[in-house]
């Protein structure tokens, strides 16, 4: 028999076991043989902050056993599913789809991992960006190198614990059933990557790399195939479609063959820098932070004239990484390493944007908000002064005061930055809800607003700007059988894990069907 229990522990007795053991002779009458620590998060309401774990106890016949992590069988070829896209979405729809005993076949326009990383060192060094290969798209998806954070709030989805147990089976630390924000970290990410690649072959799966899908097989009504950039062919009756949010290449594809898609509102913003040494003392109301304590966090969330303004991907200890797609648009996104232990700490800080915000975008019918998208990063590009991917950037007490910066911090932004009036890189509507969110935020941890924070634009690719629709009951899209819109980029996730949900959620939909 077990007993769960909640406790609160001191940092420094973080490790102790016999402080912990007592710790929960106080808190609970019920006797125990061991115990095992299985949810910790850190508490800094109070002046000093505090860990609460939840403790399961364990009597005296013995401890629970583990649940066994998943394997993964070798398939017959007589069944296939073809995906495209080897995300989060598409490589976990392709791990269930073996555990379901079918063939995975997997196109993905980048490049494996490991030449991946060469590329975006390329980036950071040079400013050379590679159209098809960079912090979006590859093996992996935009997550494998911009920081592997696992958290989500979409626990309907599916089972956020299978998710971590197939990670936890290709490498990732046990850890991650045990944080309440679980994070696995831009060095650590690429390695599980690959060993879910090993899998997925190793199980008699094909993944084909420098494949980008360029159009659809259709017969009737119903998906037959795809044809890539390369020339070749693959015959399909059932593709998962998990491009992400930055494959707009398939939106112009279906804006082409003239397939249902629907506007999907997004947020835009900056990405906000301080060092993390403030932030610390901010959030834990000291200075040095406790070694225990990881680097702090915040999650920051207002409403402005009816807009929502919030904190989005907050990476402590990270750096601030280039995430464009086009050599003539300039994106930013953060990124941490596992021990989140870089001077900085960054986030995106974005603004609600509603069809009624961008009247001049009409015209673009459903891709209104991709439109609106693409002219701020290009507006970026220039602000930045059009070289590689320099950012434009500007303290945020400038910013607030709508004036140049006349010098800049340091940032952790490795192709360099130039100082811009970002009040002026967005529509009043945004600046302006913006401006007031920040000052907001310095109201609700005094100091956030600081001559040391730093601003760079721009962040603009919180989420997909579109829906491909799909029929809530066959996960199918209505104008198109057999082809399963999945993922962030259909506009049915965000982030790792939820994307991740949703590629098994689809991919067990279609293995219903061929059992049937």
């Amino acid at each position: 028999m077990s007993h769960r229990i909640s406790i609160i522990i001191d940092p420094e007795d973080l490790h102790d076991q016999e402080k912990i053991r007592q710790r929960i002779a106080e808190s609970s009458a019920h006797s125990f043989g061991d115990f095992e620590i299985v949810r910790r998060s850190v508490d800094a309401r109070s002046k000093k902050p505090r860990y609460t774990l939840q403790v399961e106890l364990i009597d005296q016949n013995g401890r629970v056993p583990r649940q066994a992590l998943p394997a993964f069988n070798p398939v017959r070829g007589d069944r296939s599913v073809l995906i495209i896209g080897a995300g989060p979405a598409g490589l976990f729809a392709a791990l269930t789809l073996i555990e379901q005993g079918i063939k995975p076949i997997v196109l993905e326009r980048g490049k494996p991992v490991e030449q991946r990383r060469k590329d975006i060192a390329k980036l950071l060094r040079h400013g050379h960006l590679d159209a098809e290969s960079n912090y979006c798209f590859g093996e992996g998806g935009a997550g494998t190198f911009s920081d592997g954070k696992l958290y989500t709030r979409s626990t309907k989805r599916g089972n956020i614990r299978e998710i971590l147990d197939i990670l936890i089976a290709h490498g990732a630390s046990e850890e991650l059933r045990i944080d309440s924000h679980p994070h696995i970290g831009s060095n650590r990410l690429p390695s599980i990557v690959n060993a879910m690649r090993r899998t997925i072959l190793n199980c008699g799966g094909e993944i084909h790399f420098d494949c980008r899908a360029t159009d659809f097989f259709v017969q009737k009504d119903s998906i037959a195939g795809v044809t890539t950039n390369s020339g070749s062919t693959f015959d399909a009756e059932n593709v998962i479609l998990a491009t992400g949010h930055s494959a707009r290449d398939i939106y112009d594809l279906f804006q082409k063959n003239n397939f249902a898609v629907l506007p999907k509102a997004f947020a835009v913003g900056v990405r906000v820098e301080h060092p993390q040494d403030l932030i610390d003392t901010i959030q834990y109301h000291h200075s040095p932070r406790h070694p225990n304590l990881p680097p702090a966090a915040y999650r920051f969330t207002s409403r402005i004239e009816e807009r929502g303004v919030y904190s989005f991907c907050m990476c402590p200890g990270g750096h601030i990484i280039p995430a464009s797609t086009s050599p003539e648009e300039l994106v930013v996104n953060g990124m941490s390493n596992s021990a989140r232990n870089a001077p900085y700490a960054n986030s995106g800080i974005v603004v609600e944007v509603r069809l009624e915000d961008i009247e001049a975008y009409h015209s673009h019918g459903p891709y209104a908000f991709l439109a609106f998208q693409q002219e701020l990063e290009r507006r970026a590009f220039q602000f930045g002064g059009a070289l590689g991917q320099q950012a434009p950037a500007q303290k945020m007490t400038d910013f607030i005061r709508g004036r140049l910066s006349t010098s800049l911090p340091v940032t952790s932004y490795l192709p360099g930055i130039q100082t811009a009036p970002l009040h002026e890189l967005f529509p009043p509507f945004l600046s302006r809800r913006l401006a007031e969110g920040l000052s907001n935020f310095d109201k609700k941890r005094k100091g956030f607003l600081s001559e040391e924070a730093l601003l760079l634009a721009v962040e603009s690719r919180t989420s997909a700007p579109v829906t491909i629709p799909r029929d809530d009951t066959t996960l199918m899209h209505p104008d198109l059988k057999g082809l399963y819109p999945c993922g962030e980029g259909a506009g049915y996730a965000g982030g790792i894990v939820s994307s991740a949900m949703d590629g098994r959620r689809v991919a067990m939909k279609i293995s219903e069907g061929l059992k049937a």
